[in-house]
């Protein structure tokens, strides 16, 4: 703390001038003292003077199991390798705006209730704008916490449509905005730059959007306060589709293909009904899409690449590094061709749900990877934890990864996380596929469909020390369950809801339906193989009169 200077020769004790002295020293020292709920000036990790940065870098529809970071030779050396990889990080669902909904929110989607990309399953709505936004973390890291804040890059899926309050729209705690207009591109997408917009047009030099983000970063950098720390979140449109790369790169990965794995190309027996309609083996045709596609999403990871190196060099080059937690990941996962389905997201296999997830900053030893479960819900109470914001005021029914980051002993874990989805189709047969009946969409190449109104799922995601399981219902006239023991079968192939212990079956049952109605602290509770599990039946029925809870929306057929 600075302390007002006084001479020996000033005025005298007594006097007007001395007195103003005195009230303006003690109105200075009252500024300084902390609001009740605001930060309070750093973290476990950081005991110096100057609270920390951080940066969160997001990308788009990038794997983790696919292969999804070989392209990134520079990230895993300058975030990976100087910190601490995540080998079991998952999305509580495989779509983008509920999920990027979660990582704002620290929510589950049924707490946060972004259910689709539409407005109608709140992607941006009006409601979402009104009760979530204002409590996001990037809000209350400039509220609370006295951080400048930047955004650049695709916030939400609807973000910039007319319903939603256009490009003049500036979400509530951003003291930067360079937010995309709906979903990502390439080229020919226009920006709103804080609440103005701008148009860009097809010049590599000047609107490759990877490119320009990199560039208005490193603008921040060289232009922001140096009295407050800061925040940005730099979200990419790679490697989403439509896939084009950068021209140096466009003609890299030539002998690339997506993964011959176990379960590609191959039908999904006893699976859902939506899997397996999917046509095995696959058309050629349907090959080769999917592997050029591998290859392209590839190719527009390397300008991510590029930027990350960018800006890492940046921040050591204004003396921010040492004292920056960055953070790398993506939004959820994807496929090529696994279980005959061609290329999306949206599913509940690892291919979808998990995601890279890479961190560096103060205290975080270097060339560490870790096996605790994590999900992108702990990502907002983290970045508040690093910030100094007392967790317990939040309603984020995530957890903060600072003490593992840090190297905290005997930290207490969860072992299950959920994961939700809400399926989607079209309200009539789709033109180009005319012996599709409606209710299904995302029914490309060779007519082979991606999703349904009722490819409606929860699962129960468990890592323990014992077991690696997932168990996942349907809400559909079946009922249908998947359970897979990723220890004896990592490719999920073979479903073993009807051959696994009964009594198991009905514990994991009812853990389901507790974290569908869980809130905060609630969705933090022991797990079903953990010592401290306690089946209380009241978690499940609590706020529902009789009959088997389900937390799936009423919307749904």
């Amino acid at each position: 703390m600075r302390h007002l200077p006084l001479g020996a020769g000033g005025p005298g004790r007594h006097s007007p001038r001395h007195l103003r002295s005195c009230s303006l020293a003690l109105l200075f020292l009252l500024l300084l003292l902390p609001l009740p709920g605001c930060c309070l000036g750093g973290s476990r990790a950081a005991a110096g003077s100057r609270r920390p940065n951080v940066v969160l870098l997001l990308t788009d529809d990038q794997d983790e199991v696919l292969g999804g970071m070989t392209p990134l030779k520079k990230t895993k050396a300058l975030i990976g390798e100087m910190g601490m990889t995540f080998s079991s990080a998952y999305v509580p669902s495989a779509l983008c705006c509920p999920s990027r909904a979660s990582i704002l929110t620290g929510k589950y989607p049924h707490n946060h209730h972004v259910v689709n990309n539409t407005l109608e399953g709140n992607c941006s709505s009006k409601s979402w704008q009104k009760i979530q936004e204002p409590n996001t973390f990037p809000a209350i890291l400039r509220s609370m916490c006295g951080y400048q804040t930047f955004f650049a890059g695709k916030y939400l899926n609807e973000y910039g449509a007319p319903a939603a309050g256009g490009l003049e729209y500036v979400p509530p705690g951003w003291s930067y905005w360079y937010a995309l207009e709906k979903n990502s591109k390439y080229y020919n997408y226009t920006l709103s730059i804080n609440g103005k917009a701008r148009k860009h047009g097809e010049n590599y030099s000047v609107d490759y959007l990877t490119d320009v983000l990199a560039n208005v970063s490193l603008d921040f950098l060289d232009y922001k306060s140096n009295f407050e720390p800061f925040f940005m979140m730099i979200s990419t449109p790679a490697p989403h589709s439509p896939w084009i790369a950068a021209p140096q790169y466009q003609k890299t990965f030539q002998n690339v293909f997506a993964p011959r794995n176990k379960n590609f190309n191959i039908h999904g027996t006893n699976k859902h009904w939506l899997i397996r309609q999917a046509k095995t083996p696959m058309t050629n045709s349907s090959i080769q899409f999917l592997d050029n596609a591998f290859r392209k999403r590839w190719q527009t990871l390397l300008s991510v690449d590029d930027l990350v190196e960018k800006l890492v060099k940046r921040l050591e080059f204004i003396g921010e590094l040492d004292n920056t937690y960055i953070f790398y990941t993506s939004d959820n996962g994807y496929h090529t061709g696994q279980f005959s389905l061609p290329i999306d997201k949206r599913q509940l296999y690892e291919f979808d749900i998990k995601v890279p997830l890479l961190v560096r900053g103060p205290g975080i030893k270097p060339n560490q990877t870790s096996k605790m479960l994590v999900a992108n819900i702990d990502l907002g109470p983290t970045i508040l934890d690093i910030a100094g914001y007392n967790l317990n005021k939040t309603q984020m029914d995530g957890m903060s990864l600072l003490p593992i980051l840090t190297g905290v002993s005997n930290v207490t874990w969860r072992s299950d996380v959920l994961v939700e989805y809400q399926g989607e189709g079209r309200n009539v047969t789709d033109p180009t596929c005319p012996s599709l009946s409606p209710g299904v969409s995302q029914c490309f190449p060779d007519c082979v469909c991606e999703d349904a109104y009722n490819n409606t799922y929860a699962c129960v995601r468990t890592v323990s020390a014992r077991w690696d399981l997932q168990y996942c219902e349907f809400d559909d006239q079946e009922v249908f369950v998947e359970v897979y023991n990723l220890t004896a079968d990592p490719h999920q192939i073979t479903n073993i809801a009807k051959s696994i212990d009964p009594e198991l079956l009905g514990k994991m049952n009812y853990r389901l339906m507790m974290l569908q109605s869980c809130s905060g602290p609630a969705c933090r509770t022991p797990g079903v193989f953990d010592p401290g599990y306690r089946f209380d039946p009241r978690l499940m029925f609590n706020n529902y009169s009789g009959g088997r809870t389900r937390r799936f929306s009423k919307h749904l057929l």
